[in-house]
């Protein structure tokens, strides 16, 4: 390794220890690796400049979070909350089976596993808290391990991302979503059935039949952004980046006009709150352009390439070689790290191998839910203490066996790669390479 990457990788860590946003950190890498190779600094500018301005896929990104703050001020949240209690609240465990039917529509609106936890996420668990037979680490295992359907699920904010950096088929990679995101909901909810079960947990009170139409009404407004975000996209109505902007329109006027749940102030906070989230995000993505360009030039993806065909590895050795190294690097890093320095690394050889990017994608993007819900980095673990008090602790000991289930699921999902492709290749995308 030369002294300029030696100076990259050492700001990094060094920034990481000193709790620095990791942002910020890969910025001042970069900035180290130009001084130490002795290069215009003027290239921080311009990588940051051509990266950001040249990526029309990246303005989905600030308008689906936009899209989830206002559902989150909206009321929407409860509205699909009640609509759920109706489909399965009658189950053993009801309320833990409505927050992940919840999280399914949920994640069809805003593609973050974030908002899915902060949003209907905390409305659940403030409901399970209210019955001694829901233990606040059960419920709060529940709603972290519902909200990785988050962005799963289309649309998804860590796809867009994705295929930002692959040159994969946004589209592709939404579609390639769902039967995952299927399974994972089938998987949470024998979960909790079985959990149910053994503790004999009791059913909820019905809902009584005269006030079924007007909860399935005040549920149907919600429940038509997904149609329309995903019947606009696979109709060619819209692109998947319109497609945003069509999210956030339409959250806004179901909040602001239809339920008339969102003042002024509310909005103006929503307003700040998305921009500030959007300016992590975007610095995030600069910090990564100049690490990448880094990389780049020293030629790492392609001597990663290399090193991975002198391994004469198979296609499914490789893929397993990536899940352990995603599943360990996880426990240390955020995901937007993994997402948007290792990947692009991993890119070449993967190509070399003949790995679908599709495929590759949707990997990678469980990968990183996993790591959101394991510590000693799980943020979702984070910020459901956070907003709740939950120990930490309690949750894991509660959600051990969904995180076994997720497992279960990424090695099928790695073996059998039709789980991820067939929809794609039934809807006529053509998944090979960019699709």
């Amino acid at each position: 390794m030369t002294m300029a990457l030696w100076a990259l990788v050492s700001v990094v860590v060094v920034g990481m220890l000193l709790r620095m946003p990791i942002g910020f950190s890969m910025l001042m890498a970069g900035v180290a690796y130009l001084l130490v190779k002795g290069q215009d600094l003027g290239l921080v500018a311009e990588q940051v400049s051509n990266g950001l301005y040249n990526s029309y896929v990246l303005l989905a990104v600030p308008l689906f979070v936009f899209a989830a703050n206002i559902m989150n001020a909206g009321t929407v949240s409860e509205r699909i909350f009640d609509f759920c209690r109706i489909l399965v609240g009658r189950m053993r465990g009801g309320l833990a089976q409505v927050d992940i039917l919840v999280s399914v529509i949920f994640s069809g609106m805003s593609g973050s596993a974030i908002a899915d936890a902060a949003g209907p996420g905390l409305v659940t668990i403030k409901q399970m808290l209210k019955k001694p037979e829901y233990s606040p680490g059960f419920a709060g295992a529940v709603v972290v391990a519902s909200a990785t359907l988050g962005p799963i699920i289309p649309p998804s904010i860590p796809m867009v991302i994705y295929a930002l950096v692959s040159g994969a088929s946004v589209g592709a990679l939404f579609l390639g979503g769902v039967v995952p995101g299927l399974f994972m909901t089938i998987l949470f909810m024998t979960v909790v059935h079985f959990i149910a079960t053994k503790r004999n947990m009791p059913r909820e009170d019905p809902i009584p039949l005269k006030q079924w139409p007007s909860i399935i009404f005040r549920g149907a407004l919600p429940l038509s952004m997904p149609i329309v975000l995903l019947g606009g996209i696979y109709s060619g109505a819209f692109t998947p980046t319109e497609a945003a902007a069509v999210a956030a329109f339409h959250a806004l006027i179901l909040a602001a006009f239809v339920f008339r749940a969102l003042s002024w102030r509310a909005f103006w906070g929503v307003v700040l709150e998305s921009t500030r989230s959007s300016a992590v995000i975007t610095i995030i993505l600069a910090g990564s352009f100049m690490l990448n360009f880094a990389f780049t030039s020293e030629g790492l993806p392609q001597a990663m390439a290399a090193w991975v065909d002198s391994l004469q590895l198979s296609k499914l050795q490789f893929l397993f070689m990536v899940n352990a190294l995603f599943l360990i690097l996880g426990c240390f890093l955020d995901v937007s790290v993994l997402l948007l320095v290792f990947v692009p690394m991993l890119l070449p050889a993967a190509k070399l191998l003949g790995v679908d990017l599709v495929h590759f994608g949707v990997l990678v993007v469980l990968n990183m839910m996993i790591g959101l819900i394991h510590p000693p980095f799980g943020m979702l673990l984070f910020v459901i203490k956070a907003l709740t008090g939950i120990p930490i602790g309690d949750m894991m000991k509660e959600g051990w066996l969904f995180l076994v289930m997720l497992l279960g699921l990424l090695v099928a999902m790695t073996v059998f790669p039709e789980i991820v492709l067939w929809l794609p290749q039934t809807m006529g995308y053509g998944v090979k390479g960019s699709g």
